[in-house]
């Protein structure tokens, strides 16, 4: 998935995979995915995907700061 926020682009497919967290069981409606990436020019970003009673009932792609990056993997 690719996408632009405030003029940065963000793309699961050129972007590193830092973490990767599952919830629930696959199949399962509110089960989703969460991966936090690191593009090559050092900024983060969260891309979730999940079940129609997920947070993430369609494809995400959400920016984080370094600081928001750190805490997320502390909480996962």
């Amino acid at each position: 998935m690719k996408k632009i926020i405030a003029k940065k682009t963000y793309n699961t497919e050129t972007a590193k995979s830092v973490k990767h967290v599952t919830f629930g069981q696959f199949g399962d409606a509110d089960g989703y995915e969460e991966i936090l990436y690191q593009t090559k020019k050092g900024d983060f970003f969260l891309y979730g995907f999940g079940g129609v009673d997920s947070p993430y009932p369609v494809e995400t792609i959400k920016a984080f700061t370094k600081a928001e990056a750190s805490e997320w993997e502390k909480n996962n």
